[in-house]
């Protein structure tokens, strides 16, 4: 099977079947060449239903998300043109590729150095200029550069910590997968007010954790 064929499939078989619709995001996703963003040792899953690790011997989370989990975050965040959009666990950059081509500005940050090096390559390899990858722990967010219209977790969070919701503009949202095993749900989180946000759970699914974040403690009395 060629590359297009594949490509074709994934977006026929998988994404469109799983309630993504919107038309532009089913065009970014023939445009946005999913197996370049793709570790070459995994190069032949690029296209399967799974996720993918991004290096051998990584920290559960490093991973790239299956090809409908990301596509249905990349419609529930809605991002416009005129938007510049935070996203927490850049991976080897193919989410903030996607991003980049609906916002006006994208910033990535990766908490681990290989991975961000290799996201702002791939980045670079891809022709895209407003997206930037910073190398730093996104669980506080980037407090100099906010606040941001879009907030996308590239992962999974127990909680939606205050500090990044702080560094929502108002009436701007926050797009993740919240929850604890054995139940996740996709999150809207719109900020309201100066003070107050609304809430809104799309869809279940399960994803590995975004590194750092606070995790409450397992131990029951």
């Amino acid at each position: 099977m060629d590359i297009e064929t594949a490509r074709f499939n994934m977006i026929e078989q998988q994404i469109r079947p799983w309630n993504v619709l919107d038309a532009h995001v089913l065009e970014l996703l023939a445009v946005v060449k999913r197996e370049d963003f793709v570790p070459l040792a995994h190069k032949a899953m690029a296209f399967v239903d799974m996720e993918i690790p991004l290096r051998e011997g990584g920290a559960r989370g490093q991973v790239m998300l299956a090809p409908r989990v990301e596509a249905r975050l990349l419609q529930d965040a809605q991002v416009r043109r005129h938007e510049k959009v935070l996203e927490i666990g850049a991976g080897s950059g193919y989410m903030a590729a996607l991003l980049a081509h609906r916002a006006q500005r994208v910033v990535s940050v990766e908490i681990e150095p290989e991975l961000a090096r290799m996201a702002r390559a791939n980045l670079q390899k891809a022709g895209i200029h407003n997206a930037e990858v910073l190398e730093l722990d996104g669980a506080a967010g980037v407090k100099g550069d906010g606040p941001f219209d879009v907030i996308v977790l590239s992962g999974s969070v127990i909680e939606v910590p205050q500090v990044l919701l702080a560094q929502v503009k108002i009436g701007g949202r926050l797009v993740g997968v919240v929850g604890d095993e054995p139940m996740m749900y996709a999150t809207v989180v719109t900020r309201t007010g100066e003070s107050t946000w609304t809430t809104v759970q799309q869809w279940d699914t399960v994803v590995p954790r975004l590194l750092n974040f606070v995790e409450p403690s397992k131990f029951r009395f």
